[in-house]
């Protein structure tokens, strides 16, 4: 361990977890926690060793850490050795339990302060930062995401996960030192729900009185059908103007028994019917304009005007869409600080498809040269080596006869970044999907790249030119099987909106 004073709480796992850490003894929590080295260092982590399993884990602090005086940093590494393709790798900052709680009972269902931490399954891809925060007037509590999360590194090397809480009410999230998101506690942009309720709510005991008419825009009732309006006249009729064209084989099949064809020799007559040559397309047909039965063609029917309505005209009526009327919210409430409660354990409990996801050097400090200083010290050195040993691995790719599937990665570590582009927030989670369904199937990898093109060049035309111009359609792609609506939820947050306050004791 490290020894700067304003460490709060460091966990190397150097000395294993057993003793320290308890594992969570519901059974529904299968997977098996490991001990063991990262992959290609010396340095020991908590190792998610199967996969397709759920695991809980939680380690209780000697003394709770209070957020709400001065700056916090919460920080940890992760590494997704085999990848990540649907699961969690986040961290539960778990607030004090009732008197009498046994970690043995950790799940899904213990109330946390802060959840923080890489999920990827589907189309949600983020590392999440969410706030349990007390509603004074209501005593629930809300679950409130940070609405623009990083994204999930693409690649299977050791990042760092970082949150600094600060006094002002924000909150920045970096990984591996860079900083990649800000918000602020108290901006109903940055988080949602917002973490103050509007003033007024809708009255939910409203109703739209019954004439109320919100429609823009009525049929004429003044209109009358023309009297040369026939609406049974037929969309296509035959063009009596065409001609056979010349050369035509009226006589020709256009199919005729393959002569090459012959009946096998195990064919019997009485059990399997009577042998016909296979047919193949008439070779006299190829040089003919057409064989068979000539017909005459069908064109579109010039008197054909369809089922007639009546012109729409504004309606006199017409009172707009109706809303109900606004009153005082009950839930409402104003605070200059967020009222954080306190972090009394730390909790890993996740499902995941994917085996090899090693965690390390948790920190808790309340000083961000701490966590940088650890940062330096334990996640760049094993960083720098994985990244040189990648770019060998890539070179030898390169020169390799396999160089599509390198490309086709190379790529899809492009498009990852491009969809952290800050003014394509609003299509990320398209671009996103589109992206994952190209890592499952790399021989779409030219559509997913004009697709992301389409939404790229269309994001700018509107920032340079302004107006309203629709956004232009993606291009689909080839649908992959997505896993199951309970398989994508288990990977995220697990935990209710709302709930009940607690009887705790800090």
């Amino acid at each position: 361990r490290f020894a700067w004073v304003l460490q709060l709480f460091h966990e190397s796992f150097d000395e294993g977890f057993e003793g320290s850490w308890v594992v969570s003894g519901k059974e529904e929590y299968s997977g098996v926690w490991k001990h063991e080295k990262s992959d290609g260092h010396e340095d020991y982590g908590l190792l998610v060793s199967e996969p397709a399993r759920k695991y809980a884990i939680v380690k209780e602090l000697d003394s709770p850490v209070t957020l709400k005086d001065g700056t916090v940093v919460l920080q940890f590494e992760v590494r997704l050795q085999n990848g990540l393709e649907c699961g969690g790798a986040y961290l539960k900052y778990i607030r004090p339990q009732e008197a009498g709680w046994d970690a043995k009972e950790f799940d899904n269902d213990t109330p946390y302060t802060i959840m923080f931490g890489p999920d990827k399954c589907g189309s949600t891809n983020k590392v999440h930062f969410i706030l349990k925060h007390k509603n004074p007037k209501t005593g629930k509590y809300v679950e409130h995401h940070l609405k623009s999360p990083p994204s999930v590194p693409y690649d299977k090397l050791s990042h760092v996960y970082t949150a600094i809480l600060k006094p002002d009410n924000e909150v920045r999230i970096l990984v591996d030192g860079e900083e990649k998101s800000k918000a602020n506690f108290l901006s109903a942009d940055d988080f949602e729900p917002a973490l103050i309720p509007s003033k007024t709510i809708p009255d939910p005991d409203d109703k739209k009185p019954e004439d109320w008419d919100e429609r823009a825009k009525i049929p004429d009732p003044a209109a009358v059908k023309p009297d040369d309006w026939d609406e049974d006249a037929p969309t296509e009729i035959l063009d009596e103007e065409a001609t056979k064209p010349e050369g035509w084989l009226d006589d020709e099949p256009e199919e005729v028994d393959d002569p090459e064809a012959a009946k096998p020799e195990d064919w019997d007559d009485e059990e399997d019917g009577e042998w016909e040559a296979p047919k193949i397309d008439n070779p006299k047909c190829e040089e003919a304009p057409g064989c068979g039965e000539w017909k005459r063609p069908m064109k579109q029917n010039p008197a054909y005007k369809g089922k007639w309505h009546a012109p729409m005209i504004d309606n006199p009526n017409y009172k707009g869409i109706w809303k109900p009327q606004e009153i005082p919210n009950p839930e409402y409430f104003e605070l200059d600080k967020p009222d954080f409660d306190p972090i009394a354990a730390i909790g890993i409990e996740i499902w995941t498809m994917q085996d090899g996801i090693l965690f390390d050097n948790i920190l808790i400090a309340d000083d961000e040269k701490v966590a940088t200083a650890i940062l330096e010290k334990t996640w760049k050195p094993k960083f720098d080596v994985e990244k040189e040993k990648q770019k060998a691995e890539e070179a030898a790719a390169a020169d390799s006869e396999d160089l599509s599937e390198f490309q086709q990665k190379k790529i899809f570590s492009v498009l990852y970044k491009i969809a952290d582009i800050p003014f394509l927030e609003p299509y990320k989670i398209k671009i996103i999907d589109i992206i994952e369904k190209g890592e499952k199937q790399p021989n779409i990898t030219i559509s997913i790249l004009a697709s992301v093109a389409v939404i790229l060049v269309t994001v700018l035309f509107r920032t340079i030119f302004g107006g309203k111009k629709p956004v232009a359609p993606v291009k689909p792609v080839a649908e992959v099987k997505k896993p199951s609506a309970t398989e994508a939820d288990a990977a995220g947050s697990s935990g209710d909106k709302e709930e009940k306050e607690d009887d705790t004791t800090v």
